[in-house]
């Protein structure tokens, strides 16, 4: 009886974290209230598609664009419909989100795991995401390169082995550091059927070189370059990256091997290399082990009507992460910091002229323009990539009418001190720093 009731009893555990956040992030996607920096400097990108501006900034320039260019397309698209890029990515974030939660179940039912388990694994996974990431209804994207590349598996799974590869090449025009599926579909589809894994890979190298061939001659330079933008490194950003992997360690317990689950295995390694390795980077989010969380997912699914104790007790740490600590991720969803980010949009556009935002989407409605990329000038000036002194000479100069900052030591010493002599606090909330030129 406990053998049969635990899981759904699991289940509805789940869908108890699932369905309430999912309606809160579903609901927050009009706000004008900021989630995260990537949303900005996304909406910045997608509005230079669509405007005819150069998508990929020269040398020099203050703005960086190290992502391949295909979601900035699809966002403007929809953002010519909702007159709000942020917004349009907000949306298709959560399409992309619920494709990928359909696309598990999907896979699940493939590989003939009961609807329990799909149900549960489809769960957990939303689960994971929701408690343990603000990805969910954020403009970024990587949901829908991991949707993307669901439908790919799915089509590789059908036999459809020239569509899996054209959706893999797709999905990494979409995101680029979505490589371990497609490193694991080749490696299994290979074991299983040698034929069929030299034509998938063939093809999937293939239209992978065409895209490139056709991104160079559509940007004048090289994508590969673009995204080798300098980033620094350190085993702090990496151990910090393991102690969220709190999800992690009872799917690898309750799995039982079935049929086609050896994929699941070595997609989850090579998720969790891929995912290590990229971690040790500055400002590489939760989103580095969103492969291994499909992986698990896909798991655990198979153990339900093997191992349905062990199974069920795999809900317990997004439970215990949403009691304990979940405050720590959802300040941004409360009436007072709404109100406050009202307030600094109209302090914003109070200031004429310039404006250089570390969170852009707050210059961007205030009706700013995207001006300097504070994160990856940061990075580049730190690393000694770049010249810090162009930069400087214009806050020098006083340039920009306002800085909303949200580290004063971001764009390094030089900088630093220039801020220090040129300009003055005006205020300070939760959105950072907020600095006006000095009389």
């Amino acid at each position: 009886m406990t053998r049969r009731i635990l899981p759904w009893c699991a289940i509805a555990a789940l869908a108890l974290i699932v369905l309430p956040l999912l309606a809160r992030n579903a609901a927050m996607i009009p706000a004008h209230v900021p989630l995260d920096p990537n949303e900005g400097w996304n909406a910045a990108h997608a509005l230079a598609a669509m405007a005819g501006h150069a998508l990929y900034p020269p040398p020099g320039a203050l703005m960086v664009n190290n992502y391949p260019p295909l979601s900035f397309y699809i966002v403007g698209a929809l953002g010519r419909v909702t007159g709000d890029m942020i917004v349009a990515g907000r949306i298709l974030s959560l399409l992309a989100f619920l494709a990928v939660c359909a696309g598990i179940a999907a896979v699940s039912r493939n590989w003939g795991v009961s609807p329990r388990g799909a149900l549960f694994a489809t769960l957990f996974f939303a689960a994971v995401l929701l408690v343990g990431s603000d990805y969910v209804g954020m403009d970024d994207p990587q949901l829908l390169g991991h949707a993307v590349q669901l439908a790919a598996l799915l089509a590789m799974l059908r036999g459809r082995i020239v569509l899996a590869a054209a959706l893999f090449a797709a999905s990494l025009f979409v995101k680029h550091n979505l490589l371990a599926m497609p490193l694991a579909a080749v490696i299994w589809l290979a074991a299983r059927d040698r034929r069929a894994g030299v034509r998938f890979a063939a093809a999937g190298l293939g239209l992978g070189l065409a895209g490139l061939i056709a991104f160079r001659f559509a940007y004048g330079v090289w994508l590969w370059t673009e995204l080798a933008s300098p980033r620094l490194s350190s085993l702090a950003n990496l151990q910090g990256a393991v102690a969220h992997l709190w999800w992690a360690p009872l799917p690898l317990i309750a799995f039982f091997g079935r049929r086609h689950a050896w994929f699941g295995p070595l997609y989850a390694a090579v998720g969790l290399v891929l995912g290590l390795f990229f971690s040790t980077g500055d400002g590489v989010d939760a989103n580095a082990f969103f492969d291994l969380a499909i992986a698990l997912s896909l798991m655990l699914g198979q153990a339900v009507e093997a191992r349905p104790v062990l199974a069920a007790l795999s809900a317990a740490p997004p439970l215990m992460a949403l009691v304990l600590t979940f405050s720590d991720n959802n300040y941004f969803f409360t009436r007072d910091f709404a109100a406050q980010s009202a307030r600094d949009i109209a302090f914003l556009q109070s200031r004429p002229g310039p404006a250089l935002c570390d969170q852009l989407s707050l210059c961007l409605w205030a009706g700013k323009g995207a001006d300097v990329d504070v994160f990856n000038m940061g990075e580049a000036i730190r690393s000694g990539a770049r010249d810090p002194a162009p930069l400087t000479r214009l806050l020098e100069k006083g340039h920009f009418s306002v800085l909303q900052l949200e580290d004063r030591d971001a764009l390094g010493p030089q900088a630093r001190a220039a801020i220090v002599r040129r300009y003055r606090l005006h205020h300070a909330d939760d959105n950072g720093f907020f600095l006006t030129p000095a009389p």
